[in-house]
């Protein structure tokens, strides 16, 4: 009877999708795909979305989906000792060769832990034998810094989806026990077999080395899997469509993948090139086919206006009948025809980074945009009758002074008062929304040396811009706290030695502050330490193709307020080119 409940609730959510798949286990590898989260924001990922269809797309594989329970059921099933169940088949996952986990945020490392607790698995590999399922850990994070989980997976997959899927079936048709399997996999691009190193520190705590162990003959770096080119790929798109999800009538897709911009705070930007537009017509073929299922296209995309035939996309989906709403907008690519396809497929507001108000701090960054290039980019869009505008700033820039955030206060006025003035003459005022992050350094990215700013000084710059942006009427400004962002930072920048502090965040529901204690982990140590000087990083095992060079020459233009302009932008002039390993 303890499963009953499970399978009830699977059926109920299949009989409301469209477009799950069921294949015969016999004779297939068998992979139960985990959004460690529950159905509801597991099914809004688009990554999570593309590995299901990926690995179904293998004739060899079959592919069934596991989530976290609903809270109110959670603490019941863990305490009945129910085995967790895959969606199509409500089958054991313990039953499964692969348990493969798809993790886009840090916040959901715990709940990796309570879903190999829900499974009947050690959540340690250590502890964990071949007659588990293998565990294989991907996703977003482990582009950025694989280490905290790093315990807790047999294998990090590390990369596009698109390559790494491929890879790994074919090492286990290859392999004919778990040793050769994982030995054929560490010589895979884009797989990383954390038992076959050792990491060792020097006397200040830093790590000094990643050294393969005696016998496992594995490379002294993994280099991450991707795709030279996306001409021959499907661009990843919703398959399944469910009532149950944030995006229900939704059809999402990735128009290009990468950024050329390359803004010194941003891990994607970096980890995703280079630049790759998806074909036009498979992204419109796509739309057609999911049109009976939905009203609304999400355009995913670091920089939309990066694929060279975007208002033909645009123009087509809104012929569809699709309402367009794109991703955040980078200004300096924003068009008037852009624009108005977008407001006459019914979009009502779009979304724009400035991440600051001054244009020094913007040049420290490398957001190659100006205020006055911001608010000529404002006026083309309220006038073209858009009403409302989502702003994304950040603190605890390198450099940041009183000034700069007085500057966004100022900027948001200036915005403000365009937004007005256009909405007064239409009868119908809109708003402002901003949302204002303290900066955690990333992993592959120029900043990557540097220490979070401190706790008091983040506290004071928030308590600042809330009264900065108190009273503003038709303006609205939510500021994450620093507590958040500390311990967001310490899943960042951290590495294996913050695993226990996981652990006991996942047994005493999420209290970080109480599981550093219990863990014994100085989190300042990871967060607020400079690691100008550090020989190696915890993420210097995985070799994103970037050369360390590119980034301190990143780093010291920043701290000159110095930009580097992508190709575009650059009028004849030389431009330093990231150079790929």
């Amino acid at each position: 009877m303890k499963h009953w409940p499970q399978r009830e609730r699977a059926r109920e959510l299949l009989s409301k999708e469209v477009g799950y798949v069921r294949k015969p286990h016999g004779g297939r590898l068998r992979v139960a795909l985990a959004f460690p989260n529950t159905y509801f924001v597991g099914m809004s990922n688009l990554g999570f979305q593309t590995i299901y269809k990926l690995f179904n797309a293998e004739d060899a594989i079959v592919c069934e989906r596991v989530f976290l329970p609903p809270k109110s059921e959670l603490a019941a099933q863990l305490a009945s000792g129910a085995p967790l169940m895959t969606l199509e088949s409500q089958t054991p996952v313990s039953e499964f060769d692969v348990l493969a986990f798809s993790v886009s945020f840090e916040w959901d490392y715990t709940n990796v832990v309570t879903l190999l607790r829900l499974a009947g698995l050690p959540p340690r590999a250590a502890a964990r034998t071949a007659r588990h399922p293998l565990v294989v850990i991907g996703g977003a994070v482990t582009f950025v810094n694989p280490e905290p989980l790093a315990p807790f997976a047999d294998v990090i997959a590390a990369g596009e989806g698109e390559a790494l899927v491929p890879s790994l079936l074919r090492a286990f048709q290859g392999a004919a026990d778990r040793d050769g399997l994982l030995r054929a996999l560490a010589w895979e691009r884009g797989f990383y077999i954390p038992s076959f190193y050792d990491v060792t520190h020097g006397h200040d705590g830093t790590i000094a080395a990643f050294v393969p162990k005696p016998g496992t003959d594995a490379p002294p770096s993994v280099r991450k899997a991707a795709l030279t080119t996306t001409d021959a790929v499907d661009p990843p798109a919703t398959t399944i469509f469910t009532p149950e999800t944030e995006f229900g009538s939704r059809f999402l897709v990735e128009v290009v993948r990468g950024c050329a911009n390359l803004c010194r705070f941003c891990w994607a930007g970096y980890n995703y090139l280079p630049v790759r537009p998806f074909p036009k017509e498979r992204i419109l073929q796509l739309a057609r086919e999911a049109r009976p299922h939905a009203n609304r296209a999400g355009l995913v995309s670091i920089a939309l206006c990066d694929h060279p035939e975007i208002e033909e996309i645009l123009s087509q989906l809104a012929g569809m009948g699709y309402s367009i709403s794109p991703a955040s907008l980078r200004l300096d690519d924003l068009t008037p025809t852009i624009v108005r396809l977008l407001r006459e497929s019914g979009e009502r507001t779009l979304t724009i980074a400035p991440e600051t108000g001054s244009d020094r701090l913007r040049r420290v960054i490398n957001k190659t945009i100006t205020n006055d290039e911001i608010l000529s980019s404002a006026e083309l869009i309220f006038s073209s009758g858009i009403e409302n505008l989502k702003l994304y700033f950040m603190i605890g820039l390198p450099t940041e002074t009183d000034e700069d955030l007085v500057a966004i206060r100022d900027l948001t006025l200036q915005l403000r008062a365009i937004m007005l003035a256009h909405g007064r003459g239409r009868g119908q005022l809109g708003r402002i929304v901003g949302s204002v992050n303290p900066l955690v350094p990333k992993p592959g990215t120029a900043y990557q040396w540097l220490p979070m700013e401190d706790d008091a000084s983040i506290e004071r710059k928030i308590r600042r811009m809330r009264s900065l942006m108190a009273g503003i009427d038709n303006v609205y400004f939510t500021i994450k706290s620093e507590r958040h962002s500390f311990y967001q930072a310490l899943l960042s920048l951290g590495d294996r030695r913050v695993a226990p502090a996981i652990e006991a965040a996942e047994r005493n529901g999420g209290n970080w502050r109480a599981a550093e204690v219990e863990a014994g982990v100085g989190a300042g140590f990871f967060v607020f330490r400079d690691r100008s000087h550090d020989a190696v990083l915890p993420w210097d095992i995985i070799d994103g193709g970037m050369k360390r060079a590119f980034f301190r020459a990143e780093l010291d233009k920043a701290l000159r307020a110095e930009w580097t302009l992508p190709p575009k932008r650059q009028h004849g002039n030389a431009l330093l080119l990231p150079v790929l390993r």
